[in-house]
């Protein structure tokens, strides 16, 4: 039963995350994508997942230098509203930095998310320069890096 509600969890993440970036055509609600962004990084985190496309949004905690070991990557932690912790790690190669960004913003996210101990890790929040992956996005203060 456990394997049947995940699944359906993770479809409607994928769903909901295909609508907002224009893969799937349809009109996306307001706030359609807390509840379910949120349980989807929930029972991917619970279940040790990995390579699961989610959206959700979140407050910044903690802001961390750069990683510039290979790509370049913008990297802060975000709460979700379950209280998880989520490493963003948004690649500034190949999309720009999110600007003013300061602990306390709000912002949402599509990307796929990497299990780890600590709550996860969020990435592939940008396009994908030869179309194979799906393309993430963050959004913050109206404006959306992609």
């Amino acid at each position: 039963m456990k394997k049947l509600v995940l699944i359906g969890v993770v479809i409607a993440a994928v769903y909901f995350g295909g609508v907002r970036t224009g893969l799937i055509p349809g009109q996306q609600e307001a706030g359609s994508n807390v509840g379910s962004g949120d349980q989807a990084l929930v029972a991917a985190f619970e279940n040790h997942q990995s390579n699961v496309q989610v959206q959700g949004s979140g407050t910044v905690t903690r802001i961390l230098p750069d990683d510039n070991d290979g790509s370049r990557h913008q990297r802060f932690i975000v709460q979700v509203a379950s209280g998880q912790t989520l490493l963003v790690a948004h690649n500034i190669e190949l999309a720009d930095r999110v600007a003013a960004l300061d602990v306390g913003d709000r912002v949402e996210f599509y990307g796929e998310y990497e299990w780890n101990p600590r709550g996860g890790v969020l990435h592939w929040t940008h396009r994908d320069p030869r179309g194979i992956h799906a393309d993430g996005w963050i959004e913050h203060e109206g404006h959306e890096y992609q």
